[in-house]
This record gives structure tokens, sequence and C-alpha cells, in this order.
């Protein structure tokens, strides 16, 4: 059974960075589709970034291009979410999730992942 663990949240200024971790079981991370998604106080969850199983590209949304990185560490089977100039509208619990993605949308891993962690807080102050 596939299983995912985030951690490393926290309070962080704005400006300020943070790496979050997701750990995971039952899967490897090298070749499996692997989503972080985010969702603020009264708001939907939304996609953040992820990386394909199909093609191994990496997509993210435009809210966090060019401030958040992924990258994956195949001997922990750990993936990272790297969160630079975060700013207030960042705030959110964010959830890493795996699962076998959608083709019939795009990016087809912002899709169709059915595994989920249970999320870590990440408060940006100003």
């Amino acid at each position: 059974e596939a299983q995912v663990v985030e951690s490393g949240g926290g309070l962080v200024q704005a400006g300020g960075s943070l790496r979050l971790s997701c750990a995971a079981s039952g899967f490897n991370v090298a070749n499996s589709a692997i989503g972080w998604f985010r969702q603020a106080p009264g708001k939907e969850r939304e996609a953040v970034a992820c990386i394909s199983r199909s093609n191994g590209r990496q997509y993210f949304a435009r809210a966090v291009q060019g401030r958040f990185a992924i990258s994956r560490d195949y001997a922990k089977n750990t993936v990272y979410l790297q969160m630079n100039n975060l700013n207030p509208e960042d705030t959110a619990t964010y959830y890493c999730a795996t699962g076998w993605e959608n083709g019939v949308y795009y990016p087809p891993c912002f899709y169709g992942m059915d595994s989920w962690g249970r999320g870590t807080l990440v408060t940006v102050s100003s």
C-alpha cells in the first residue's frame, strides 16, 4: 500500500524559505507520479507542483513558478518541495500525494492522485 508522510512545515516570515519533505513507503518515488497540493483556510485545495510518472517532467502552478522546486532523494525514497521567497498567500496546509495520474488532463500529475498524506502546515507571516 502506497503511503506518504509530510513534514517540514512551520512558521516563517515573508521572504523566507522552507523545505517540505514527503517520505514515501510502499512504492518507489523514482518512477511514480508525486504531487504537492495545498489548502488554505476557507479555500479549495489546489495543485502546487508535481512530477509526472509518464514523462518525468516537473510542473508548477503559476503562483509558485520560479519560487518552488521539487527534488527527489532516491536513497531515502523521499520527495522535497523547496519553497523560496514565501509570501502570506502561501499560508496553507501542504499535502503530498501519489497515484497513477490522469493523462486526460494537463498537467497529468495534478490529477488522478489517490494516496494522500495528512499534511503539514505552513504559515507565512507578513
